[in-house]
């Protein structure tokens, strides 16, 4: 109605609409967000309505689209552009997800994409790393970008497997460095390697060329990691803090970090029965092991969880995932969010140099070297398998250090 107030306007008109904007509210939409949402929910009722059609056989994303493309404002003198268009696939697919959420019986919003064609020969070494190396995912996916990217070009060479040359290899790895960092290249060149051993332990290759790939030198002290002072860390978690929903979760997932050293890869692992709220335990999985490592929950992270799960995490949520994301559908919240969550608070909170998640579990390891903590302890909390892997945050803990520094002869 003309002269209306937004409030008002957030007013459902039939049962459906009421359940679903409950539903929206649960998920910590705004009222603004809600608002816009029903703009295009009614639009493209009154749309089906005009046309003889089914609201809810018709609610599917090529619908969608199909409506959004024909529609004509009251100032629109042509097609809606895609500005117009995102926003009502936007809205209506939230109506949708939170019908079929409700109950509700709708159509699928989109088919599940078709899988990926992976080539017969990558199937085949995936399987391979996976029974033999017992390789964690995360290692199986460079694996397979190295392999995809090195049979490239043997292609546009005009090059078969069984005839692999080493100027192949050395050609590949000159490539390689013409782009990429040294660290990143010797990565690359021991997935490389790994997939010429494969190729000659399943008869495609009459000689092992594992041992000819060339791959720069890269010593740990080349670069030092690289710490934030700890009054830094106490500041970009303490920024995160608020009473809105996604303030809640930042300041959780920040504040596990820094007590803990968590990367990214752990805090989205972590699930609703991880935290053992009767026994004070938090469980955490490493990701390239799958090793679970018992932790004590202490108080101001377990007070940050409870305030998260009770004021900010959505309600009607069904992945068990401790984090999900805001937008709908409510799903468990990936690494490049996490990634993310770190450097927008470190920009929040002042700091001058790029902030990101493994810096904050630099940061953590160093100041419990400096305090006095054992780092055989500190790499078990870590994850570390060697004792190598701890050193580079002895080398950095300035405080142990000059306790054993030497005096200076006169």
């Amino acid at each position: 109605m003309p002269g209306s107030c937004p409030r008002q306007r957030c007013i459902p008109r039939d049962d459906d609409e009421s359940a679903v904007v409950g539903f929206w509210r649960d998920s910590h939409r705004t009222e603004n967000t809600i608002l816009q949402y029903l703009q295009w929910v009614r639009r493209f009722r009154m749309y089906c309505r005009g046309s003889g059609r089914s609201e809810r056989e018709h609610l599917t994303r090529l619908e969608v689209e199909e409506f959004a493309r024909r529609y004509r404002g009251p100032r629109m003198r042509r097609c809606a552009p895609h500005r117009v268009t995102g926003p009502a696939r936007t809205a209506l697919f939230a109506w949708s997800y939170a019908l079929k959420m409700l109950g509700r019986v709708v159509p699928e919003w989109q088919n599940a994409p078709a899988p990926a064609n992976v080539r017969p020969l990558i199937g085949e070494y995936v399987a391979y790393r996976r029974r033999y190396r017992g390789v964690a995912a995360a290692t199986l996916i460079r694996d397979i970008s190295t392999a995809e990217e090195f049979l490239v070009g043997l292609r546009s060479g005009g090059r078969a497997v069984a005839r692999v040359r080493v100027s192949d290899i050395d050609g590949f790895v000159t490539q390689l460095a013409l782009r990429l960092c040294p660290r990143t290249v010797a990565d690359t060149c021991s997935s490389l390697r790994a997939f010429l051993r494969f190729l000659h332990a399943t008869g495609r290759l009459h000689h092992d060329l594992a041992g000819v790939v060339a791959a720069p030198r890269v010593r740990r002290d080349d670069h030092p990691t690289r710490v934030l002072a700890w009054s830094d860390v106490r500041r970009l978690v303490r920024v995160a803090q608020g009473e809105s929903a996604a303030a809640r979760r930042s300041y959780a997932v920040l504040l596990l970090m820094a007590t803990y050293g968590l990367g990214a890869a752990e805090v989205v692992a972590l699930r609703l029965e991880d935290v053992d709220w009767a026994a004070a335990v938090l469980k955490v999985r490493r990701p390239k092991t799958g090793a679970t490592l018992a932790l004590p929950l202490l108080p101001a992270v377990a007070m940050a969880i409870a305030a998260y799960l009770r004021r900010g995490r959505p309600r009607q949520v069904t992945t068990r995932a401790l984090f999900v994301s805001s937008p709908l559908p409510h799903r468990a919240m990936s690494t490049s969010a996490i990634r993310f969550l770190v450097r927008q608070h470190g920009r929040a909170a002042g700091i001058s140099v790029p902030v990101g998640g493994h810096m904050l579990r630099h940061s953590h390891a160093t100041r419990q070297i400096d305090t006095g903590a054992n780092p055989k302890v500190v790499g078990d909390i870590l994850g570390h398998r060697r004792p190598a892997s701890t050193s580079v945050y002895i080398r950095v803990a300035w405080r142990r250090l000059r306790g054993v520094g030497l005096p200076v002869p006169a």
